[in-house]
């Protein structure tokens, strides 16, 4: 089990939002904790986001508690949207004991319907007296929607005597495709270090985990990452010490574990994809391509298929809108060369499909002898895909 750091409590309910099962999850810190956070670029943005996002503006990055409910959205819900988050954060302060601009919020479900605000206030005792140091778990699983399963992790590092750690839960399935964010996503931890950090470490964290997957290629009106940090393990990380690449490490190992669940976990999904894209003008190009890649659909139903159809690969890449030349371009499939210089080599057909049908794919893509790289991490597009998302709000 997943524990968490020091200084938090947790805990997840069922409220009734959704037609069964845990819909309501609470973080709670003993003191007041720095706090950073990533969300959507989606133009529309749902309302706790906009909430979430003006708390941290006006607290100067400061948080005491973060809810956040599955079942609902609460996006494209106008005013009234806005006005049952802003109850939220009311009532949660209110039962709590903390102020409510120290109260951060999180949504998912379906777009368009309207929270209803008065179940989830009633669950909110029982949230509050369920809050322990055990209770990630619980949380985990009160955010989820098409999710098969919780999705946790945790990692430490020792410094001076002293221990840090980080602990974490996220939740995604579908509708994922993060652009200087991510899904729906805590985490946490007990070292102490200013907002400006802990803001930088995020987006480091992010950038190679959260921002480096894609599901559908659709990115969700409610994504969030949220990171607090208690300081209740008395180690001060600072940026000119070793304490920051330790922390920073080990905050990337949290975040890049939590992706790789996502995406293994990705609606209807039986395999994975990983695309590195080496050899660009520099790393954006790079990742220009990878996306193309992982966003194709001729590419992931090949994947479901077991098809080691490369020449998808090429196209996708070709029409990512990069410049390169293609005579340069190479193309590997489990570490076996299928292209070099932009056509076909040859190689053993039956081991590179019998590598396509593993549940892990590694597939790299060179454009030439630039220094841009970028990684991207997908899975297969299957017939459950369609099912799940033809049915979602069945």
């Amino acid at each position: 089990m997943t524990r968490l750091p020091a200084g938090f409590k947790a805990s997840g309910i069922a409220c009734g939002l959704k037609k069964k099962g845990p819909d309501l999850a609470l973080w709670l810190c003993d003191r007041t904790a720095t706090a950073a956070a990533l969300f959507t670029t989606n133009r529309f943005r749902a309302a706790p986001v906009c909430l979430s996002a003006a708390h941290l503006i006006r607290t100067g990055g400061r948080a005491r508690a973060i809810v956040i409910n599955s079942g609902c959205a609460n996006a494209a819900t106008g005013r009234r949207g806005l006005a049952a988050a802003r109850r939220t954060a009311f009532e949660v302060a209110r039962q709590a004991g903390v102020a409510p601009e120290t109260v951060l919020l999180a949504s998912t479900g379906v777009i368009g319907e309207h929270l209803p605000v008065a179940r989830l206030v009633a669950g909110l005792p029982a949230a509050i007296a369920g809050l322990g140091a055990g209770g990630l778990e619980r949380a985990s699983r009160a955010i989820m929607t098409t999710d098969t399963r919780p999705k946790t992790a945790e990692a430490s590092f020792r410094w001076r005597g002293r221990t840090v750690r980080i602990a974490g839960c996220a939740k995604g399935a579908g509708m994922v495709h993060p652009r200087m964010a991510t899904m729906l996503a805590v985490l946490l931890t007990d070292a102490a270090i200013s907002p400006g950090l802990l803001r930088r470490a995020l987006g480091e964290a992010s950038r190679h985990s959260f921002e480096s997957i894609s599901i559908d290629g659709d990115t969700s009106t409610n994504d969030s990452v949220f990171l607090l940090a208690s300081g209740a393990s008395g180690v001060r990380i600072r940026k000119k010490e070793g304490s920051w690449a330790r922390f920073v490490h080990s905050l990337g190992l949290v975040a890049g574990s939590l992706a790789r669940q996502i995406v293994a976990d990705g609606e209807g999904a039986r395999r994975t994809l990983e695309i590195e894209v080496t050899g660009a003008r520099d790393r954006d190009l790079a990742d220009r391509v990878a996306r193309a890649i992982a966003c194709s659909p001729l590419v992931r139903t090949a994947l479901a298929g077991g098809d080691a159809n490369w020449g998808r690969i090429l196209a996708a890449a070709g029409a990512a809108g990069v410049p390169f030349d293609p005579a340069g371009v190479s193309v590997s499939i489990g570490g076996v060369t299928v292209a070099r210089r932009g056509a076909a080599v040859r190689y053993d057909r039956r081991r590179v499909d019998r590598l396509f049908r593993r549940p892990g794919v590694k597939v790299r893509v060179g454009l030439g002898r630039s220094a841009g790289r970028a990684r991207m991490l997908t899975c297969d597009l299957t017939s459950g895909y369609v099912r799940i998302n033809a049915d979602y709000r069945s």
